[in-house]
Formats: structure tokens, C-alpha cells, sequence
């Protein structure tokens, strides 16, 4: 993506208190960062905290991007700014020109959240979440990438019997610019009797169906080789539509076993028996459901990264979980999720797996040497908060810099 548009990179100043999530563990990763390769790699990252955790989980995210990327000999230079409830503030919309503007020329953009109480009532123009909608139009995302993985460590957290979820690794696909959620006619309206009626439109069309299915059909070819396309076809003319086109792309790919199910048949089997499934490719309501539902079999959805992506440009990268007004401000939200978008922000946005990789192995580190925050905290391991997670996974990626051989791993 950032090479296909030739991005020209400008090197912007980050608020202090931005810089760092864990300042003191970072000099030490300076430190490290001194015997990396000179850089060879520029890369523009619009980091758009938003609203409540997002300010919390995001500069651990940013930390773990940065230290990675240096590692690898990569330069990433970050610029943050106002999106969802914080833009309502400060310029009273909640996608600034400039946000967008800045995003669309960046490399990558790396999400927090939108969304607060306070901002409930807004007319639907002034609420944060018109933000996030805006922003998948403006850079033209239509594949939500939603990674399902229960890592070995932290099977005992899960929500489903142990030997229910161990083993599953799935990838929901989400379609994001058609459905019931961007589709017209919409409104409110005053029916004969004078109630009055709020109304949306279920439509796709052939286009958008084979859009996004023949992303799910790639990525499944990637993975095991086995796609499950999710509708309502039995109701829903949408559903019939897109059962119809996934059906007849699937004539181009005799390498992946393709099956059908109904949402409320595939909601059921995704915590009767999640490891049936590899890929799964469903429309935009019905992913946005099925992958908060999926969200118990790891244990919280504050492990759940997701990418937007379109067919060029730069991607969205955000945590699952959203603002999460009960717990901001406390230290206790898990950053993992954050963290593991920025490993798909390597991967999908820059391509550049290796530093995904890095990002993913320290991780898997910090969680076999027992740190926990409270979602996922069972006997026996150590409590921390966000803040303390992201130092230990700073430690990690440290840690992992050099072999026994001294090589860089």
C-alpha cells in the first residue's frame, strides 16, 4: 500500500505526552534501537486515539510500532490526531478535514476508538461513530480483516470449556460498504396512522458481494482452505444475492470447500465447536455480531485486533473493543488488542512481516511469563495494568533482539 501511492513522509512533532505509554522502560529500547540497521524504510502513521481507552491502549500500540519497526530498519514517523468524540471538542465535528486529509496521506492509520456518553444524544451527524463511518468512506475500505485466535496461554480465560477452545485460530471477514448499515433508503418518516417510523435498507449488490468475496476467497486459500459464507438467505434478498455470487466464484477456486450458513445456525456453532472454522465471510451486521460473539472463545474481546482495507491506500488498524467508558482512566484495559493491530498494520498495511512477526512473538512472551490484566486474569498469574502490559511487552520485543549466536532475530 504505502509504496504503491509513493508517499512523500513528513516528520511530525507528538505531543510529549504522547511519546511514550512506558517511558522508562523505552530507554532502554533507544538504546537497542542504536544497533539496528540504519534505516531503509520511510513510513507516515495517522494515530487517531479518539475517545476514552483508546487514549490508553493506543501510545502502547505506538511504542510497540516504533520499537519493532526500528528493529528492522524501519523510520516510522507518527502524527496524531482528533477523531470521534475529541474532534466534537475541539473543532465541533467528528472527522475533521484535516484528519481525514492527514489520514488519507499517511501510510497506515492506527485507531483507537469513537464514542462516549456524553455524545449519546448528538443528532446521528454529531455523534463519534459517524466518524468511523466517514472515515472507511474517505479512504475507500471495504474488507474488515477480524483475526480470531485463542493463544495456548490463556486457554484457561476463555468463556467456552477448555477443550472447546483450544486450538481455534479463525479469520472473520466483514464486508464494510454495503448492507444494512450504508445502504439507502434510510430515515424517519410518518406512516397513515401518524406513527412514527424509522427505517433502513438490507441491499447488496453483485459488485460488492464479489468485491469482498474474492478477498475472503484469497485469504482462505492462504489459511486452510476452508471458506464458510454466513447470510439470512432464507429471508433476505441481500442474503440470496450474496449466497448466489459467493457460490458462483466459488467455480474459480476448486482448491477451498466452500459451505453456507444462516447466522443464527453459524452464531450457534461458533461457541458450540469455533475450530470447525478457518475463514468465515459475511456481510456488515452480521460480522459486526458474530465477531463481538466470537470474542468469548479467546476470553475478552481485549484481545480482538481488526484491519479495514481497501484495494490501495492506507488501512484502518483498531482494536475491537471500543471506548469503554466504565473502565478508562482506571489503568486496567488491556492494550493486547492494540498492540496485535499494530502487528496487522505491519503485515497488511506496510508489508512488512517480519516486524509483524516480532510484535507477535513478544506478545506470546509477556503472556508466558504470566503478566495479565484483569480480563484475562486467572490464578496464579500476575496482575497488571495497561500501562505495566506495555512495558513488559517493550521488555519482550527487547529480549528477542538477539540470538544466543548474536544475530538479529
Amino acid at each position: 500500500m504505502a509504496g504503491a501511492l509513493g508517499l512523500h513522509v513528513i516528520s511530525t512533532q507528538i505531543p510529549v505526552a504522547f511519546i511514550s505509554a512506558t517511558k522508562q522502560t523505552f530507554k532502554r529500547a533507544s538504546a537497542i534501537r542504536c544497533a539496528a540497521n540504519t534505516p531503509k524504510k520511510r513510513y507516515t502513521i495517522a494515530v487517531l486515539p479518539g475517545d476514552g481507552v483508546g487514549n490508553e491502549v493506543i501510545p502502547v500500540a505506538v511504542d510497540a510500532l516504533r520499537l519493532a519497526g526500528s528493529l528492522e530498519g524501519l523510520d516510522l514517523r507518527f502524527e496524531e490526531l482528533p477523531i470521534g468524540g475529541a474532534a466534537l471538542d475541539l473543532v465541533g465535528v467528528p472527522l475533521p478535514e484535516e484528519t481525514l486529509t492527514k489520514a488519507k496521506n499517511s501510510d497506515a492509520v492506527l485507531l483507537g476508538a469513537v464514542g462516549w456518553p456524553k455524545w449519546d444524544n448528538n443528532p446521528k451527524h454529531l455523534k463519534p461513530i459517524t466518524a468511523l463511518l466517514q472515515l472507511r468512506a474517505g479512504l475507500e475500505v471495504f474488507s474488515n480483516l477480524r483475526p480470531i485466535t485463542v493463544f495456548p496461554q490463556l486457554v484457561n480465560s476463555t468463556y467456552l470449556r477448555k477443550e472447546t477452545a483450544e486450538g481455534v485460530d479463525l479469520m472473520i471477514i466483514r464486508e464494510l460498504t454495503g448492507g444494512i448499515y450504508n445502504a439507502h433508503p434510510r430515515g424517519f418518516t410518518t406512516n397513515e396512522q401518524g406513527d412514527e417510523v424509522g427505517f433502513c435498507t438490507e441491499s447488496y449488490s453483485a459488485s460488492e458481494v464479489d468485491h469482498i468475496a474474492r478477498v475472503a476467497f484469497d485469504i482462505a486459500k492462504q489459511r486452510r482452505s476452508k471458506l464458510c459464507s454466513v447470510d439470512k438467505a432464507t429471508i433476505l434478498e441481500g442474503s440470496m444475492l450474496w449466497r448466489k455470487r459467493v457460490t458462483a466464484m466459488a467455480l474459480e477456486y476448486p482448491e477451498v470447500e466452500v459451505s453456507h450458513l444462516l447466522i443464527d445456525t453459524a452464531a450457534m456453532d461458533l461457541v458450540r465447536y469455533p475450530r470447525q472454522f478457518d475463514t468465515i465471510l459475511t456481510g456488515v451486521m452480521f460480522g459486526d455480531i458474530l465477531s463481538d460473539l466470537a470474542a468469548m472463545i479467546p476470553g475478552s474481546v481485549g484481545l480482538l485486533p481488526s484491519a479495514a482495507l481497501g484495494d490501495s491506500g492506507p488501512g484502518i488498524f483498531e482494536p475491537v473493543h471500543g471506548s469503554a467508558p466504565k473502565h478508562y482512566g482506571k489503568d486496567t484495559v488491556n492494550p493486547l488488542a492494540a498492540v496485535l493491530s499494530a502487528a496487522m498494520l505491519f503485515r497488511y498495511g506496510l508489508k512488512e512481516e517480519n516486524a509483524a512477526k516480532r510484535i507477535e512473538k513478544a506478545v506470546s512472551d509477556v503472556l508466558d511469563r504470566g503478566f495479565r490484566t484483569r480480563d484475562i486474569h486467572t490464578p496464579g498469574t500476575t496482575l497488571v495494568g495497561c500501562k505495566r502490559m506495555g512495558e513488559e511487552i517493550l521488555r519482550s520485543l527487547d529480549a528477542r533482539v538477539f540470538a544466543s549466536n548474536g544475530s538479529l532475530v
